[in-house]
């Protein structure tokens, strides 16, 4: 029901004047993947694939696991993936931090966004929005091919995939707790697909204005400042339980693979309109 809003809010920028028209054009991207994401509640990903709860469980142990003596993991073994062994070793300074960086994951992209619009380069705005989409889009189909529980899932209900099971906080929920907020509670409340832990698009939200910081050139602390951004959704995402660090490996590679796909349609897009003068658009 929100991306409904979302569209008549786009059409009337479209309708007002040609000053909030460039403003819709630049933002598309954006209004396509809320509708997108919103989209999924509708045809769950685990209607197209089997839920994958042990697998990628039993991976990241045989990865990253750890024997922790008198500690008893989900499979009733002592080896602990990481995520088990931060929902019993947690820290207030470090709640703290974890909520305020996995706030960041949409704002600071969408800030960016807006920045370079209102600092008048419109075509580096569209371009990184429009590479931002290809990015989920790529994430999309990730989550269908491959439906699958986050940790927090395995540690609260066990290797049994149950369809309609809501959404969970996990380490979140000790931020809203120190903060005497419902942030976390309210978000994953609306979270339209439970099992779309595969890839991680929080770990990959801030590589794709890191990217593109440096592409069109912004002052050198601007990319430093996403990356370090970046890097604390990533140890967030696995200090919280919300993902495994093989979620959040194959995030950051759907960035890169998502930005590549993009720059490529983009250049072939630039050739064309450099061979055909009069076909010009809005990607620079």
């Amino acid at each position: 029901m929100a991306s409904l809003y979302f569209v008549g809010f786009f059409a009337l920028l479209f309708c007002i004047n040609m000053k909030t028209r460039s403003f819709a054009c630049c933002f598309l991207p954006w209004m396509i993947y809320a509708v997108l994401y919103d989209s999924m509640r509708f045809y769950p990903n685990y209607l197209v694939n089997d839920i994958d709860v042990q697998g990628l469980y039993e991976a990241e142990k045989s990865l990253f696991g750890f024997s922790v003596p008198g500690a008893v993991a989900a499979d009733g073994t002592n080896v602990l993936i990481p995520g088990e062994w931060f929902n019993l070793h947690h820290w207030a300074w470090a709640d703290i931090l974890a909520g305020l960086f996995y706030l960041c994951w949409i704002p600071v992209p969408a800030v960016f966004a807006l920045y370079l619009y209102f600092k008048g380069e419109k075509k580096w705005c569209f371009r990184y929005s429009a590479a931002f989409l290809v990015v989920n889009l790529v994430g999309f189909v990730g989550y269908y091919l491959h439906p699958a529980s986050a940790p927090w899932y395995v540690m609260l209900h066990g290797f049994e995939p149950v369809v309609g099971t809501p959404g969970n906080m996990a380490g979140l929920a000790r931020f809203d707790e120190m903060t005497g907020l419902s942030i976390f509670h309210v978000l994953y409340n609306a979270n339209a697909n439970v099992f779309a832990a595969v890839p991680s698009l929080h770990a990959s939200y801030l590589v794709v204005p890191t990217i593109y910081a440096i592409m069109s050139k912004r002052r050198w602390y601007a990319s430093c400042i996403f990356a370090f951004i970046g890097v604390g959704i990533w140890v967030t995402a696995v200090y919280t339980g919300h993902h495994y660090i093989i979620d959040v490996l194959l995030g950051i590679l759907t960035a890169l693979v998502g930005v590549l796909l993009f720059e490529g349609i983009n250049h072939h897009l630039r050739r064309h309109r450099h061979h055909h003068p009069h076909h010009d658009g809005p990607l620079a």
